[in-house]
């Protein structure tokens, strides 16, 4: 059973769902006409990843948090699911009746909202931390479909976009490691709060404070 939650939640992994919403992004800036989509859609998702880090930055390095809620920042891979999955099947189904597109968003919801219940299975996550993610994405996926609801986009698609998204996906099932984002963040923590290793879960609920670094 765990195989099977480690699989649902490499599809929230950000070494997928980066890429994805690269591919995302070129996918809009193609013709003309969707371009002023694509910058709406890199300034949402960019501020979600920026939320995101700073969140996780926050706690690791100074230990902003909340030990009554169990919360150490926003769970990533839920935050970026609801952001991504959404959209791309919004935009898979842009052609259909809106009735149809609308569907397809909540399909994209529901899915992702699934990838953050693999969060709490596997025990990464909070309960608190994946709510706060899927709020966050949430905000971010429909305010771009509310953005762009009304205007007549007809998007083309490119041979090369499903190697885009396909790629970091066979990678992640043949390696199967994650992307090592969290530890490049813990290092820029550790770093950048002069301590010799990141704040945890654990000193959080156990008011613990980590030794700081030589200065």
């Amino acid at each position: 059973m765990n195989s099977f939650w480690l699989i649902a939640t490499g599809f929230g992994d950000s070494g997928f769902l980066l890429p994805a919403a690269l591919g995302v992004a070129l996918w809009l800036a193609i013709d003309r006409g969707t371009r002023p989509a694509a910058v709406h859609w890199v300034l949402l998702f960019g501020a979600c990843g920026f939320i995101v880090m700073l969140s996780k930055l926050a706690f690791m390095g100074w230990g902003i948090g909340s030990a009554h809620f169990d919360f150490t920042g926003f769970s990533g891979h839920t935050a970026l699911a609801t952001s991504v999955w959404p959209v791309i099947f919004w935009l898979v189904a842009l052609r259909r009746a809106p009735i149809v597109r609308l569907s397809a968003a909540l399909a994209g919801w529901a899915w992702a909202v699934f990838i953050g219940v693999s969060r709490l299975a596997l025990e990464v996550h909070s309960t608190a931390e994946v709510v706060a993610g899927v709020a966050l994405g949430t905000l971010v996926s429909a305010s771009f479909v509310r953005l762009q609801w009304h205007r007549k986009m007809r998007v083309h698609t490119p041979r090369w976009l499903a190697p885009v998204l396909a790629v970091p996906l066979l990678f992640f099932i043949v390696i199967g490691r994650p992307a090592p984002t969290q530890y490049a963040l813990e290092r820029l923590a550790v770093w950048m709060a002069g301590i010799e290793r990141p704040f945890t879960r654990a000193d959080l609920l156990q008011a613990r404070q980590p030794a700081r670094g030589p200065m």
